[in-house]
């Protein structure tokens, strides 16, 4: 039996047809709705996947993934949200010796000389501890010189 989708009751008429499906509406709250969901499918389902695998990899952007899928930007972003909402946190072993850092930034349509790859910077390697090594990067002074 068909329950309404806003108020549960089963006092439900037909009204019609939209967009090729049976429209029904309830004598409660007079809502108009149709059976199921038919926003979703196997193939969205599929595309979904595919954006967080692609994200979650870090090798595409919203946009290159928008672009590919035929969606906004901002649809994947929707869809990657979706995902992390419904993803446990992952949990980190303490047996871990190494972690590799990554911080990328995006600068549209500016070039950003202050920071960055466009101006020289000091790495320097050394030991914490016996068994654990640090890299420090830093800046160096404005006065300073190449060569």
């Amino acid at each position: 039996m068909l329950l309404c989708k806003n108020c549960q009751s089963h006092d439900i008429v037909k009204n019609g047809f939209t967009r090729g499906a049976q429209r029904y509406r309830c004598k409660g709250c007079t809502l108009n709705f149709i059976e199921g969901d038919r926003r979703t499918s196997s193939k969205v389902a599929a595309k979904k996947a595919l954006v967080v695998l692609m994200y979650a990899l870090g090798k595409a952007s919203f946009n290159m993934l928008g672009k590919i899928l035929g969606h906004s930007p901002s649809l994947i972003y929707r869809w990657v949200r979706e995902a992390m909402n419904t993803t446990e946190e992952p949990e980190i072993s303490g047996s871990i010796r190494e972690i590799e850092f990554d911080e990328m930034w995006h600068f549209i349509q500016s070039k950003k000389t202050k920071d960055g790859s466009s101006r020289p910077w000091i790495v320097t390697q050394g030991e914490l501890l016996p068994g654990l090594q640090v890299i420090a990067m830093l800046q160096p002074l404005k006065d300073f010189t190449i060569k």
